[in-house]
């Protein structure tokens, strides 16, 4: 999956990000990009989540939104590189 395409999807994605998360910003949405090392810190910050129950949720979130977890693995490729 080329870069446009991750980024497309992403764009998808943040409105149901937003859904679920609702105290996320637009300015939240713009720094987590599709990371989700950036997700999880601002769940934690924004919803007052301790790690754990926001990794949970964010699992969960990922198997009902398949593209979502793809990309994660997709990204952390191209950053190796």
């Amino acid at each position: 999956m080329n870069n446009d395409r991750i980024h497309g999807r992403w764009k998808q994605l943040k409105g149901k990000v937003k859904e679920q998360w609702g105290k996320l910003t637009d300015d939240d949405l713009d720094v987590i990009a599709g990371r989700r090392d950036q997700l999880l810190g601002r769940i934690q910050q924004r919803h007052g989540l301790a790690k754990d129950e926001a990794d949970r949720q964010v699992r969960s979130f990922e198997r009902t939104h398949p593209g979502f977890a793809s990309d994660q693995g997709h990204r952390a490729r191209e950053e190796r590189r």
